[in-house]
């Protein structure tokens, strides 16, 4: 009995290990503990979740990018006017967009730690965008993320992103 219990503990254990979301840079003990959800996570572990979705950008693979929303997250996109709240309208937004091949870089962020499961990083960053005929151009704009641990992953719950006004 006492050997089924510690196999059974063992067992929930190693699928506990094995089912944690991976921060891009993250080694020490104490980031195993953060994605565990026993301490709130860092700085620098939000700043990767937006190189994640970023990389993900550059996969062109509209299906791929929308896998880092919540089910049933809002986005409010840069170049649309139509408010994303469904995964389809979400691949739909982002399978248009990536035909430019966009690139994000970040000008400036403010990253707010709410809790062990959530967190904000708002603030400007540039796209460059590869035009039909091959030319680059650069859009400026406002992005807000907001992040929540669900089920043990990082997900993105809202993202709004507009043009930074001109003048």
């Amino acid at each position: 009995m006492l050997r089924r219990r510690h196999s059974a503990s063992t067992a929930v254990a190693t699928v506990a290990v094995l089912a944690l979301p991976l921060f891009t840079g993250a080694g020490t003990a104490h980031a195993a503990e953060s994605r565990t959800g026993k301490h709130h996570p860092t700085k620098g572990q939000v700043k990767a979740l937006f190189d994640r979705w970023n990389a993900a950008l550059a996969t062109g693979n509209a299906n791929r990018v929308a896998d880092l929303y919540a089910p049933d997250a809002v986005l409010l996109p840069t170049v649309s006017s139509e408010i994303r709240t469904t995964r389809a309208a979400r691949v739909d937004y982002f399978k248009h967009f990536l035909e430019s091949k966009p690139v994000g870089r970040i000008q400036e962020r403010h990253i707010k730690i709410l809790g062990r499961n959530d967190a904000v990083d708002s603030g400007l960053y540039e796209f460059t965008l590869t035009n039909k005929d091959g030319s680059k151009s650069k859009v400026d704009a406002r992005y807000t993320f907001v992040y929540e641990r669900c089920r043990g992953k990082w997900l993105i719950v809202n993202h709004h992103s507009s043009a930074v006004p001109t003048g």
